[in-house]
């Protein structure tokens, strides 16, 4: 019976230690085989020799001049005797020469001689006393060629490790360098990713399903007449899932999947990353269908020929030519789909953007509330809580998070909880976690003095009575003056999740960012450093406002912002020196306006002020409800500014905070 193809015993793979250890036995079987190892030779003394010649059992004596050495070959009669049964004996393995039966290392040879023919002539003895030169022709050999053998290995070491190593792939060797660095994804070995595993991206997902589906059943699409696209681009900010999606259309694909990053067509050596493009895409093809995924694409897709003064980027230029040649030229297969993912689609160069090489180009977001939750069950799903925690409540905690920082935001609880010599994770150490990321470490053994910690005390006061104060700011969740971080204190919003923002809307968040310097003003008639965060986020709102979004009665109707990123303008402004100064002016009207408007807040409202930055003094943290205790409810308010905790004992507010 036929024994089945896979249960059939793998042949060893040929290695080179075989000839090193070749080599070696060979040398020593020379060393072996070519000496009396096997033979029945013994040493023997001067004494010994002597009393040997006086009893006439030595027929011949043999003196190698060159290495001070005689052989001794004894009479048949003397071989019968007892005294020499040992060397008698035949040896296991018979010799193809004539074997002396004893040696001896001479001194001198003049007085050796003179022994010997003085007791030649006293016994009257026939004994021969010959002379020979021996010399070992393989060892010479091997002597002269020693040296070159250890140059030549030196040399192939140092290019082996030169080129990577002998062990790195296809690329490792110094005659494979232009080979194909891309990883073969194996569905049986590698750690298999699905579709269920990628919370949210709904719509990301139907286009990557859809192509998977292209080429598990493409006669599905091809017999109306459609076209299997060439490739599909994942543009979205960092941590949203771009890679993620790619391992989960590499472990539901039934195909061959090549993943690489756009760095490893980069290489010391000129044409390497061009050579390396066609070897990725002759792999592909001829395991067709398939799928190529090239991880940061914009390493080798940047735009041609911008700010090319040195020559420097031709190479990266090369191995763009040959991608774009591959993706869409002549004899192009139609079976292999690329995948690729960026976050810097402004500077990828218009040729590979175009239909008919990346087809499609999806958007990967970050987030919305819904998709957050959704997250947040994947990510809880290894980590033992105490409680059903409420996702809904989770997800409203973590706007503008991507999925990296919701799966940062588990692990920290995680670490937190342990930290604590808890046995579960809870509640509040999402929340602690949550701080953790947004604010930084917490610092309370930082050196504070008294009035240091009463300013920051009014100074976050002062925010948290002009948002509470204003309907478009957003909802106050926490103010604490725990230093974390680089920051002294601070306030804790949840802002709604707007898609488009009017201007009433900025300008009240503006002036709930100036309210604590407003509030410094107000409280102590001076102002201090602490603001520097407030004035920087304030100053880019303003700008924004006047040269992005067109929302100045001044300036009108304009945008000098260019979202594609391929703008002309250089060292220079795409406006006049009068329309700058413009700009300015009316910036700095902006903001000097909503700083006043706070101002006049927190002198109708200073008395509330007052009772909030010492009830803050006491706590150091304060929650939403404390608010509501000093101000009444928020008229305006819409519930979006859940509390985030339940109340417990103000040491161990501070403790966890």
């Amino acid at each position: 019976m036929a024994k089945d193809k896979n249960t059939s015993p793998k042949k060893p793979k040929f290695s080179s230690w075989w000839i090193y250890g070749l080599i070696a036995i060979l040398l020593l079987g020379f060393q072996f085989f070519g000496s009396n190892s096997f033979a029945n030779t013994k040493k023997t003394t001067t004494s010994e020799l002597q009393e040997y010649l006086r009893n006439g059992d030595i027929s011949k004596i043999l003196i190698i001049t060159n290495t001070r050495q005689a052989k001794v070959f004894l009479t048949d009669e003397a071989l019968q005797k007892d005294v020499h049964k040992d060397v008698a004996e035949k040896p296991l393995i018979p010799s193809t020469g004539i074997v002396p039966q004893y040696v001896l290392d001479y001194g001198d040879l003049q007085n050796f001689e003179n022994d010997i023919k003085k007791l030649k002539q006293e016994n009257n003895l026939e004994t021969i006393v010959d002379y020979d030169t021996e010399s070992n022709l393989f060892m010479e050999m091997l002597l002269g060629i020693l040296p070159f053998i250890l140059i030549i290995g030196i040399w192939i070491y140092l290019m082996r490790r030169m080129s990577g190593g002998a062990g790195g792939g296809a690329g490792g060797q110094i005659f494979n360098i232009g080979k194909s660095k891309a990883k073969l994804f194996d569905e049986k070995t590698d750690t298999r990713t699905s579709f269920k595993d990628v919370a949210g991206l709904e719509g990301a997902k139907e286009e990557v399903e859809e192509i998977v589906e292209f080429l598990r059943n493409p006669d599905k699409y091809t017999s109306l007449g459609g076209k299997i696209p060439k490739g599909a681009l994942l543009v979205g900010p960092p941590g949203t899932g771009k890679t993620l999606l790619a391992k989960a259309v590499a472990g539901e694909a039934k195909v061959p999947f090549f993943s690489l990053s756009g760095s490893d067509f980069v290489e010391m050596f000129v044409g390497v990353g061009a050579s390396r493009v066609r070897d990725l895409f002759k792999q592909a093809k001829d395991k067709s269908p398939a799928i190529i995924f090239i991880d940061e694409i914009d390493a080798i897709g940047r735009a041609r020929g911008k700010n090319n003064f040195t020559g420097s980027n031709d190479e990266r230029e090369n191995t763009l030519n040959q991608l774009l040649t591959e993706m869409d030229g002549f004899g192009t297969n139609t079976n292999v789909i690329v995948l690729a993912a960026t976050n810097r689609a402004d500077v990828l160069d218009k040729a590979l953007m175009r239909a008919g090489r990346f087809d499609r180009q999806i958007y990967v977001d970050l987030p919305d509330i819904r998709e957050r939750k959704e997250i947040f069950e994947v990510h809880l799903r290894p980590i033992k809580t105490a409680e059903t925690l409420d996702l809904d409540f989770l997800s409203r905690q973590t706007p503008g998070f991507s999925g990296a920082d919701i799966a940062n935001v588990c692990n920290e609880a995680a670490l937190i909880a342990a930290r604590k010599e808890k046995k579960a994770v809870t509640k509040q150490d999402f929340l602690d976690a949550v701080d953790r990321i947004v604010g930084g470490l917490e610092k309370k053994n930082k050196i504070i003095t008294p009035g240091e910690k009463k300013t920051i005390a009014y100074h976050e006061a002062g925010h948290a009575t002009v948002s509470w104060m204003l309907e478009h700011a957003a909802p106050l969740v926490k103010v604490t003056i725990v230093p974390r971080g680089q920051s002294l204190g601070a306030a804790w919003y949840l802002p709604e999740e707007r898609l488009i923002v009017r201007p009433e809307q900025m300008l009240d968040e503006m002036c709930a960012t100036m309210g604590g310097r407003a509030a410094e003003k107000v409280m102590f008639n001076k102002i201090s450093t602490g603001a520097l965060s407030d004035l920087e986020k304030v100053t880019k709102q303003a700008r924004a406002m006047v040269t992005v979004y067109g929302l100045n009665d001044e300036i009108g109707n304009v945008t000098y912002y260019d979202s594609s990123g391929q703008n002309d303008y250089g060292f220079s402004k795409p406006y006049s020196e009068e329309t700058a100064q413009k700009i300015d002016e009316e910036i700095s009207k902006m903001i000097e306006e909503q700083y006043k408007r706070a101002i006049d807040l927190l002198n109708n409202n200073k008395d509330k002020l007052t009772e909030l930055a010492e009830r803050l003094l006491e706590k150091e943290v304060i929650f939403k409800d404390d608010l509501e205790k000093i101000f009444g409810k928020r008229p305006f308010d819409s519930g979006a500014g859940e509390e985030i905790a339940e109340k417990e004992p103000a040491k161990e507010e501070e403790k966890s905070e």
